[in-house]
């Protein structure tokens, strides 16, 4: 049996950019919790499965994949779940929040997955740098700092990843890419 979940990663260097926004967390606010993956938009959050199941699962999402189109993503600002995770902030686009509900139904059908604590919530697309271990009081020193703070980054969703848990942290499986690129605007 592993944990898995299902992620939009960003280019390298918004990558880079959050893993030193998680670091100056770790540094300063004893939050190190989001170190544990590589930074991403989550779309299946963590489920657990058979491990015979993983060829049918990367096939799934393959197929699903297959039939997608590239998705532009715009990251705006910081914004939180009060009290302990600071995140930075992804724009509800309509083909954001389309790709996330046809995945949904996609491994409902196929893999007869169903998260009901992700269905009985709104999709919130976030990217978290500080983690559920951020103490409440560290929050309250970290957030003035970080709400106000400015940043922009746009970036075009290219495939889809299949993240795996070894125990300790989460990585990369597998990616599987979209079919076409969209058309530049």
């Amino acid at each position: 049996m592993s944990r898995f979940f299902i992620a939009l990663l960003p280019p390298k260097e918004i990558q880079d950019y959050a893993n030193e926004v998680k670091q100056y967390f770790i540094d300063k606010y004893a939050s190190r919790g989001a170190q544990n993956s590589p930074p991403h938009i989550t779309l299946q959050s963590p489920f657990k499965m058979v491990d015979q199941n993983l060829t049918l699962l990367e096939s799934s999402l393959k197929n699903f994949a297959e039939n997608r189109q590239s998705v532009p993503i715009i990251l705006i600002n910081f914004a939180a779940f009060v009290p302990r995770v600071i995140y930075i902030d992804v724009v509800k686009t309509q083909a954001l929040l389309s790709l996330q509900a046809d995945l949904m139904t996609d491994v409902e059908n196929n893999l007869g997955f169903v998260d009901k604590v992700d269905q009985s919530r709104p999709f919130t697309p976030h990217l978290t740098v500080a983690f559920r271990d951020l103490a409440k009081q560290n929050f309250h020193a970290a957030w003035p700092e970080f709400k106000e703070r400015q940043l922009y980054f746009e970036f075009t969703a290219t495939y889809l990843t299949l993240l795996v848990h070894d125990g300790k942290r989460w990585n990369i499986k597998s990616e599987f890419s979209f079919s076409s690129s969209i058309q530049n605007h």
